[in-house]
């Protein structure tokens, strides 16, 4: 299947109720599939004036305990933001996707992956977090977002879906009805569905005019980050026996990076990937699996340069770590990394 159709298939497969989105490219498949296939199941699909009318159009829809689901490029999720934490700060769990396009401003339609910022140090107010994946490949996205929503439901949070316009376009082979991990759900006893059982109110709502009433809901949420990074760091090493060098890359530029080591491992340089799945909460806990032989770490990015803010972070000054990335919707070729892997040799061995 082509990538957004399959996304959308995933997303009906893993119970979505309801969708609300706006067209922008390269996303447009995924809203175009849903429109004739969610009626097909009995389903909600509107398409929203606007991005913000979508977001808000999801608020809703969640606060009746429905699956509910939302997809954009990236100025249309920017335009999202602001429903997005009030999403996260009245807890109520959806599935973004995010077929990520260059920028900054409107950019180009080509993939990107420069809005690692805007999912992973939020681009709306306050302090809350997004549960965020970016796969690889097609049969990987299928299977996150099919478990997206389980994980939404969880958490009772919003989780991002983030792929850039290559995989939204491709085409792959997938098996769309892999199992995935079911999780022990309790009951959505908080929704909006107006039963008018006895005097009970439900309420859904972000706002909070006490401080100290607020302050305590902050302290809640952050409980519920911090259960997220103990449990849902989502990772994959590859090629880490013995690596002289380890790549850190995500998405579509870990795809070319698997190129890239293969071409050095035939001149006798062995070089690992450390792959992150989830990049919120980022995947600490793989860094320590790196081997001693390793001499530094080449982060490798679709942009000017976003993730190795985090990957300095977690280094915490134990490795060198160089960057190399290509931005504006430019795809390098293998041999690019060949030469700064070796490049970074260089540099390594005369110090």
């Amino acid at each position: 299947m082509k990538g957004n159709e399959a996304i959308a298939l995933a997303a009906i497969k893993g119970g979505c109720d309801a969708y609300f989105g706006y067209p922008i490219t390269p996303q447009n498949e995924i809203s175009e599939y849903l429109s004739k296939h969610m009626k097909q199941e009995g389903r909600v699909f509107l398409q929203a004036e606007s991005e913000v009318a979508a977001i808000n159009m999801v608020y809703g829809a969640a606060g009746s305990g429905k699956r509910t689901l939302t997809s954009s490029s990236s100025p249309g999720i920017a335009l999202k933001q602001e429903g997005i934490t009030y999403l996260a700060g009245a807890e109520l769990p959806c599935v973004i996707i995010n077929v990520m396009r260059g920028g900054p401003g409107l950019g180009g339609i080509q993939p990107s992956q420069s809005d690692y910022h805007q999912i992973t140090r939020g681009g709306g107010n306050g302090d809350y977090h997004l549960l965020a994946f970016a796969p690889e490949n097609l049969q990987e996205t299928v299977d996150i977002v099919k478990g997206a929503f389980e994980a939404a439901d969880y958490y009772r949070n919003p989780v991002m879906v983030a792929v850039d316009g290559l995989i939204g376009q491709m085409m792959e082979p997938i098996d769309m009805d892999r199992e995935i991990t079911k999780r022990d759900l309790p009951p959505k006893d908080w929704a909006v569905v107006g039963s008018g059982i006895g005097n009970r109110r439900h309420v859904v709502n972000s706002m909070h005019l006490d401080p100290s009433e607020l302050e305590q809901h902050n302290h809640k949420l952050d409980a519920k980050y911090q259960k997220m990074i103990k449990n849902e760091q989502k990772y994959e090493l590859i090629n880490m026996d013995k690596a002289e060098f380890v790549i850190v890359a995500y998405g579509t530029m870990s795809r070319i990076c698997r190129s890239a080591i293969e071409l050095l491992a035939k001149e006798n340089i062995n070089v690992g990937i450390l792959r992150p799945i989830t990049i919120w909460p980022y995947p600490e806990i793989a860094f320590h699996k790196i081997p001693a032989s390793c001499k530094g770490l080449l982060c490798c990015e679709l942009s000017m340069g976003q993730m190795i803010e985090d990957v300095k972070i977690v280094n915490n000054g134990k490795y060198k770590v160089r960057f190399f990335g290509r931005t504006g919707g430019m795809l390098p070729e293998p041999e690019e990394i060949v030469l700064a892997i070796k490049n970074f040799k260089k540099e390594v061995s005369h110090d």
